[in-house]
């Protein structure tokens, strides 16, 4: 896939440049959660759960045609704490995605503030979710040896730790047998290291988000840092995109930078997005160069063209 991501930086720095402004305009407003879920949505989808429990759902969007369709896993972020987003956060996203011929999985997980979130509960409703894609292209005309997770901040994390998954040894608590294989990983703003996002989180999630969702802190826990923070799970064995906001401060640069080239060391294949002007949240709207750019990251692992 290397040559397919390759091929596709090109139209993803030419998407970017879209949102540079005029050196003489005041420093822009960046997005915030809210105006990312006031954004329209064409469809709902089919609310499909994937659990008992009533935050174990998805929202299942088919585009037009036949089918099989690739799938792309949409996983919304938030610190990890219900608050701060939902799964409507990601709708936009799972939308314009379902519109360039790609069926999204938009889920729902508790979050470590709900009954039986945290860990290992937050971990495992993402796992079960992305495994029951299998179980909806019974149902559905679903491709699934084309699929790519798509996360967005925490969400992120949680998108490149469903591809490392066969890895982890059976005595895990977050261990699933047989797990989804997915064909790549789009990371928009991700926290892709847990030990270093925890020295960070009280300036960006304003709350101690990481020792919350992992149960303790890494001096405390460290098999669990080991089990989930993907840099701690490298090489992720699949492509991976970053994507990010040149003023994003949950995913600086200089962070993603070094996650990169440990992966790169390791043999993955990586490339980073980083788009002018833009914020934390502005890559989750779909018709921002941030949004576009995810979209054609997400086209191209899929196979497809590289337009957004």
């Amino acid at each position: 896939m290397s040559h397919v991501l390759r091929g596709v930086t090109h139209a993803l720095l030419s998407l970017c440049a879209i949102a540079t402004v005029n050196a003489q305009d005041a420093q822009p407003r960046l997005m915030r959660p809210s105006d990312v879920d006031a954004l329209p949505v064409r469809t709902a989808g089919v609310r499909i759960a994937y659990g008992p429990d009533s935050l174990q759902f998805g929202n299942l969007r088919l585009p037009d045609g036949r089918g099989p369709f690739p799938v792309a896993i949409v996983i919304h972020g938030g610190c990890w704490y219900s608050p701060y987003a939902n799964i409507r956060n990601a709708a936009p996203l799972a939308d314009a995605l379902r519109d360039a011929g790609i069926a999204t999985w938009n889920v729902e997980y508790r979050r470590y503030d709900h009954p039986g979130g945290g860990w290992p509960g937050t971990f495992r409703d993402v796992a079960d979710a992305a495994d029951h894609v299998r179980t909806l292209a019974t149902a559905y005309p679903l491709d699934t040896t084309r699929v790519v997770a798509v996360g967005h901040s925490a969400g992120a994390q949680l998108g490149a730790w469903l591809a490392t998954r066969a890895q982890l040894e059976a005595a895990s608590a977050v261990y699933t047998p047989h797990p989804l294989q997915l064909s790549g990983v789009v990371a928009l703003g991700g926290v892709m290291d847990m030990r270093e996002f925890q020295g960070r989180q009280r300036q960006t999630c304003g709350n101690p988000a990481i020792e919350s969702v992992i149960g303790g802190l890494p001096s405390e826990v460290p098999e669990r840092y080991r089990d989930v923070s993907p840099i701690e799970r490298l090489p992720l064995g699949v492509p991976h995109v970053h994507v990010a906001g040149a003023l994003d401060r949950i995913a600086p640069r200089d962070v993603t930078e070094a996650f990169a080239a440990k992966a790169r060391a390791l043999g993955d294949s990586v490339r980073i997005v980083t788009v002018p002007a833009l914020g934390h949240h502005d890559v989750m709207a779909p018709a921002t160069a941030g949004g576009m750019a995810a979209s054609a990251a997400v086209r191209a692992l899929l196979g497809l063209d590289a337009r957004p």
